[in-house]
C-alpha cells in the first residue's frame, strides 16, 4: 500500500515509518521538517508540512492508501508567549480532525490516529488537565471523520521506550548518560509508576490497526506496568552498573513532576484487553530489550 506517516519524520512515527517499509509498504513521510539525514527515514519520500497551519490539504493527500499520524502537540510544542490552552485548542481539538477529514476528501482508505493513553486509562484525570482534554478532543474529532470508504481507528499509547537508528533524543540520552555517572544526579526515582510500551510494539499495533482495526475504535495498548524505580533500574543496568536506584518521595530532574499527570507517588496500571492485543498483532514484555537498545545506541559502552 501506499502510505503516508505524518509525523514520520520524529521518533514514533519514523519507527512505524521504518516498520511500515520493512513490510513491503510504499511509505513517504511527512513533517515541517526534512529528516534527520543519519536515519533510515532520510531514504524515504519526504512531504514537507505543518498540520497546524493547514498544510495537509486533500490535494497534497491525493494517491494515498492509508496515513498514519503520529504529529499531535504536546506542552513542549506550545509556541513561547502564546495561551497555552487554546494552542492545544487549535492543534489538537481542530487541526487534527481537519487532517482526516482533508483525508476522507482525498479518497485515503484507511487510516490511524496515533494518540494518549490518558483519556482511556486515567480518565479521572480530564477535568484538571487541558493537555489530556486536548488528546480526547483529537482521538474523538479524527474517529468522527469515518465514514463509509474511509475508515479510522485510534492507537492511543503510554509512556514509551525505544529508539530509531540515527536520531537523538533528549529524553534517552540524558538517561543513559545518567546511569554511566556521567549526570551528577544521585541513582533515585519517585514513587508511583505507569504503563510503558516500546516503539517495536507500538508500530506492530499500529500496523494492525491499519490492516484490521474496526472502523471508529479507539484502542488502548499498552505493555508492562513498572513502577519509575523499576524502570530507571533498567538503564543502570543496560549500562552494565551495580547500582541499586532507591525510590524517594522527591522530583527527579530528569522525570520532572510536571512529566506525571496522575502525580508523583500515584500510579496509572491498566492491562490491555487481550482480545485486542491479538487483533492487533503486537508483542508484550518488550521493554527491557528497548532499553538495552537505547543503550547501545547512546551509551560510551555499547549493550
Amino acid at each position: 500500500m501506499k502510505l503516508l506517516v505524518i509525523g514520520g519524520t520524529g521518533a514514533l512515527g519514523g519507527h512505524a515509518a521504518i516498520h511500515m517499509a520493512a513490510q513491503g509498504h510504499d511509505v513517504t513521510v511527512a513533517g515541517r521538517s526534512a529528516p534527520h539525514a543519519a536515519t533510515p527515514m532520510a531514504a524515504m519520500p519526504f512531504l514537507q508540512g505543518d498540520y497546524v497551519a493547514g498544510d495537509f490539504t486533500p490535494d497534497r493527500l491525493e494517491g494515498f492508501d492509508w496515513v498514519i499520524f503520529a504529529a499531535g502537540n504536546d506542552p513542549r510544542h506550545v509556541p513561547q508567549g502564546e495561551d497555552f490552552e487554546k494552542f492545544l485548542i487549535r492543534a489538537n481539538h481542530e487541526a487534527i480532525p481537519a487532517v482526516f477529514a482533508a483525508c476522507a476528501k482525498a479518497g485515503v482508505g484507511r487510516a490511524v490516529q496515533l494518540g494518549s493513553f490518558y483519556p482511556q486509562a486515567a480518565p479521572h484525570l480530564l477535568e484538571g488537565n487541558a493537555y489530556i482534554r486536548s488528546r480526547l478532543a483529537a482521538c474523538e474529532g479524527a474517529r468522527a471523520e469515518g465514514r463509509p470508504g474511509f475508515d479510522v481507528t485510534s492507537v492511543n499509547a503510554p509512556f514509551m521506550v525505544g529508539t530509531v537508528p540515527g536520531l537523538p533524543s533528549a529524553i534517552f540520552e540524558p538517561y543513559v548518560q545518567w546511569a554511566e555517572g556521567l549526570i551528577p544526579i544521585e541513582a533515585y526515582a519517585p514513587p508511583g509508576g505507569t504503563n510503558f510500551m516500546s516503539y517495536r510494539s507500538l508500530s506492530e499495533a499500529l500496523e494492525g490497526a491499519l490492516l484490521r482495526g474496526e472502523p471508529g475504535k479507539a484502542y488502548l495498548v499498552g505493555d508492562e506496568n513498572l513502577s519509575f524505580r523499576d524502570y530507571f533500574q533498567l538503564f543502570f543496568d543496560a549500562a552494565g552498573k551495580a547500582t541499586r536506584v532507591e525510590e524517594r518521595d522527591a522530583e527527579l530532574p530528569l522525570l520532572p513532576d510536571v512529566a506525571i499527570p496522575q502525580g508523583r507517588g500515584n500510579w496509572i496500571r491498566y492491562e490491555p484487553d487481550a482480545a485486542e492485543t491479538a487483533l492487533l498483532g503486537y508483542r508484550r514484555k518488550d521493554i527491557a530489550a528497548a532499553v538495552r537498545e537505547i543503550a547501545g545506541q547512546f551509551g560510551s559502552v555499547k549493550a
